[in-house]
C-alpha cells in the first residue's frame, strides 16, 4: 500500500506523485529537517512540540495525514511551491548520495504536482 498525491481535476492523465507509505514517511523527515527541526518531535508524530512553533510554509503538508484529510488548495499549493522548490536546489551540490537525490526527485515531482494544481486552480488530493 502507498499514498498517491494528485490535482482534484477528475482527469486521470492529470501528474501526480506517489510513495510508499515508508517512503512517504522518510521524504517529509528530510523536508523537516531541511526545515531546520525534527517530524519526530511534532504534535502528530510522537512529539509535543506544537505545529505553531514551527514557521514553514511546508507546515500544511508535513502535518496532513497520510491518507484522507483536507485537501490542500491552490492557495496553500501556492505558498509551498517556492520552497519546496528551493529545498531541491540547495541538496544538488552535496554529491551524489543515492537518497538525497531520490528526495530531490520527489521534491521535484512534487513540485510538479503543486504547479498543475495552481495553475488549474484545483484541490491537491491526497490518497
Amino acid at each position: 500500500m502507498g499514498l498517491v498525491l494528485f490535482p482534484g481535476d477528475d482527469d486521470t492523465s492529470s501528474p501526480d506523485v506517489s510513495w510508499s507509505c515508508t517512503g512517504f514517511a522518510v521524504f517529509r523527515r528530510w523536508l523537516a529537517q531541511a526545515e531546520g527541526f525534527d517530524l519526530d518531535e511534532m504534535h502528530g508524530f510522537g512529539g509535543q512540540r506544537s505545529w505553531s512553533d514551527v514557521l514553514t510554509s511546508l507546515a500544511p503538508f508535513l502535518d496532513h495525514p497520510d491518507g484522507g484529510g483536507l485537501d490542500l488548495s491552490p492557495v496553500q499549493c501556492a505558498a509551498m511551491l517556492p520552497r519546496l522548490q528551493e529545498i531541491a536546489d540547495q541538496f544538488q551540490e552535496r554529491g551524489p548520495d543515492p537518497l538525497v537525490q531520490r528526495h530531490r526527485t520527489d521534491a521535484r515531482n512534487l513540485a510538479g504536482v503543486l504547479r498543475f494544481c495552481i495553475d488549474k486552480d484545483v484541490d491537491l488530493l491526497f490518497s
